[in-house]
């Protein structure tokens, strides 16, 4: 597990600024792959990032991070949603839906409020891709408030965020304690003929959430420390 802080806006309301979410950097050692609906932390793929500023660590982050329990202030890494995985056809329309292999995606639950899917007052609200394999789609749910991959498609990726670059799932919402949650995968990227991925991962995530329910309480003391990665608004 690492804990990451959240520094901006780009996904609420499911996640809001100063957010601490524990991230399961397990299973991907086992060879499991992000999944759609799936909130990731991913290391800057392309500069994405470029021109943030880097935190200075005090001593108990550097200590964390050199732990592995904390991520190091110089590691740029962002946090969004994945759309899309290898082999899908990702696209936007007008004001939306989003539309995954064809089929229409129902965002109500996470889409930040007041939000369309998707926008029509920008060069990035606008497309249609082809995912390749090796290579995820990510979207903040804070759609008219995210540089995600729709904004940079002009990149050597044209967008896209090689699997190799995502750090893990962000599973459990740690702190502050009235927002102690989990992250589950919304139910519109089950529907029929949508997911067409092996299900054989699924027993390779459990292990993980229940080990964030014991890492939740390192979380709480290091409540009042500011944690390093940077996310793009």
């Amino acid at each position: 597990m690492q804990a990451f802080s959240i520094p901006s806006d780009s996904m609420q309301n499911t996640l809001q600024q100063g957010d601490r979410v524990l991230v399961d950097k397990l299973t991907p050692w086992f060879g499991s792959e992000p999944e759609r609906g799936e909130v990731v932390v991913f290391h800057d793929p392309t500069k994405w990032l470029a021109g943030e500023p880097t935190a200075e660590p005090n001593a108990v982050q550097t200590f964390l991070s050199w732990i592995g329990l904390m991520p190091s202030a110089e590691e740029k890494d962002l946090i969004k949603r994945v759309i899309g995985v290898g082999g899908d056809t990702v696209e936007c329309k007008g004001t939306g839906p989003v539309k995954v292999n064809g089929k229409a995606l129902n965002e109500s639950d996470y889409v930040y409020a007041g939000n369309t899917p998707c926008t029509v007052d920008d060069m990035g609200g606008q497309f249609k891709v082809k995912v390749p394999k090796g290579f995820i789609w990510v979207m903040g749910d804070h759609r008219q408030n995210s540089r995600d991959s729709r904004y940079n498609q002009d990149d050597k990726y044209h967008g896209m965020v090689p699997v190799d670059e995502v750090v893990g799932r962000a599973i459990v919402k740690a702190w502050p304690i009235n927002r102690w949650g989990t992250l589950p995968v919304p139910d519109t990227f089950d529907q029929d003929g949508l997911n067409t991925q092996s299900s054989a991962s699924t027993a390779l995530t459990v292990a993980p959430q229940g080990l964030a329910l014991a890492g939740a309480v390192p979380v709480v003391l290091w409540r009042r420390r500011r944690i390093a990665p940077e996310e793009t608004r």
